[in-house]
């Protein structure tokens, strides 16, 4: 009995130190196993990547010099936001240092800072005359025209965002749907039903009428006035600021006779229409073309008030 129980321990220990030799052996394959060689796809955009990142640098250094070798710069503070980029989809603040030159706007100091710092830093701009409005931010708590705000007459640092109550696109963009939808909505296109029995006789306006819609002829749709509008912030219905001012250019404009004008005043008087505006004046205190844009409004709803007026 003694002798059988020997060999019968005998051979579990063999067994247990052959698998301890396999466990072995399976863990060194383990080890020894190494990962796989990137691609050569992998590898050219590893090192497209990393040239990307070099160029990068090198021109954050070459700006940094030069901002560190003028004599004056200005501070500025941007914010930025991407939604397509990871570790930017949340809004954040990007300090540039720009060098000044006499004259410069804070689109010269923005355009700077792309071409200098960061080429993915994304505004809007066109003309820089102050005439497309495409470039109409929030520049230091206000709504202005970036090619029109001098620096000089701006402190540090000025801080540039995007206009408030839109949503933002990217970095200063923001969405102008909503406010071209609205401009729509009163049908800003002149429109009559009394023309000249001549067709080759002009369509003439007195002096008197082009002075009173002179003003509202000025707007360039940039939409800061409607940006300031509390009431718009609130309610997204309301026609707004630029969308009222321009039904009063059309409205009070004598060549497009007196049945237009009742299909202009009855568009206006809507739920969400000129009844809204609440004459707090934000949005003539921030029109970059100082167009009276409440006086416009207030004449809407005299024009309004006489409309509905019934004799009998």
């Amino acid at each position: 009995m003694s002798t059988d129980a020997t060999e019968t321990t005998d051979a579990e220990t063999a067994a247990e130190t052959e698998t301890e030799t396999d466990a072995t052996a399976d863990s060194e394959v383990a080890t020894d196993a190494k990962p796989e060689a990137p691609s050569p796809g992998e590898q050219r955009r590893q090192a497209k990547q990393e040239r990307a990142a070099d160029r990068e640098a090198a021109a954050d250094r070459e700006a940094e010099d030069i901002a560190a070798s003028a004599d004056n710069t200005v501070h500025l503070r941007v914010f930025r936001y991407d939604p397509d980029v990871e570790g930017k989809t949340e809004p954040y603040f990007d300090d540039f240092h720009v060098p000044f030159t006499k004259g410069m706007t804070v689109l010269d100091a923005l355009i700077w800072a792309r071409d200098n710092y960061d080429p993915s830093l994304t505004f809007r701009h066109s003309c820089r005359q102050a005439i497309c409005g495409s470039d109409a931010l929030f520049v230091n708590g206000r709504q202005r025209l970036a090619c029109k705000t001098q620096i000089s007459d701006m402190s540090e640092p000025v801080m540039v965002e995007p206009l408030p109550h839109s949503e933002v696109e990217k970095d200063l963009v923001v969405d102008m749907e909503h406010f071209y939808d609205q401009m729509e909505a009163v049908e800003p296109y002149f429109q009559t039903n009394e023309l000249p029995e001549d067709e080759l006789e002009e369509q003439r306006q007195s002096r008197e009428n082009r002075e009173t819609i002179k003003m509202s002829t000025r707007c360039i749709w940039c939409s800061a006035c409607m940006s300031s509008c509390n009431i718009a912030a609130g309610n997204n219905e309301y026609l707004g600021p630029a969308a009222l001012n321009k039904a009063y250019r059309f409205a009070m404009d004598e060549r497009e006779g007196e049945d237009m004008k009742q299909h202009r005043l009855e568009i206006i008087e809507e739920e969400n229409g000129v009844w809204r505006c609440q004459t707090q004046f934000s949005c003539t205190e921030v029109c970059p073309k100082d167009i009276p844009l409440t006086e416009h409004i207030q004449a809407l709803k005299r024009e309004a008030v006489k409309h509905n007026l019934k004799f009998w």
